[in-house]
């Protein structure tokens, strides 16, 4: 099948698909013509990276394990922290790769909520709810 309908039965847009083949997760078969096709089984890994992304990995997550993606069950991505049957050695490393990416966004989480109780004191709000004093900014 071609870009637009691979696209659209993975639930993304072509250009998201050409983005996920430069990265190195999917690759296009090339008709004579030039035209990219793809098959049931490029679909499907499309669907897992996609999943994958909606669960908060990033791209470079993924391109961490892409070469074990077939080996996910085709009805779907597994728990990544479940002990899913059939996943084996691509959950362990989706695993790794999910238990950094929650210690870095947990570390992103403390630093704004740090931020967010500083900026909220200088607006007289202490407890960082709204409705404190409404004082203007010091510098």
């Amino acid at each position: 099948m071609r870009i637009g309908d691979a696209a659209a039965a993975a639930g993304l847009t072509p250009r998201a698909l050409r983005y996920y083949e430069q990265q190195g997760l999917v690759t296009a078969r090339r008709t004579p013509s030039g035209h990219r096709e793809y098959d049931a089984e490029d679909v499907r890994r499309l669907r897992v990276v996609r999943e994958l992304r909606e669960a908060g990995l990033t791209v470079g997550d993924v391109r961490a394990f892409a070469h074990l993606l077939h080996t996910l069950p085709p009805e779907g991505v597994p728990d990544l922290i479940g002990t899913e049957p059939g996943a084996g050695r691509c959950a362990a490393a989706a695993e790794e790769v999910a238990r950094r990416r929650l210690a870095e966004l947990d570390g992103h989480i403390a630093r704004l909520t740090r931020l967010r109780a500083r900026l909220a004191a200088r607006l007289g709000e202490p407890d960082g709810r709204p409705g404190g004093q409404g004082r203007a900014l010091r510098g």
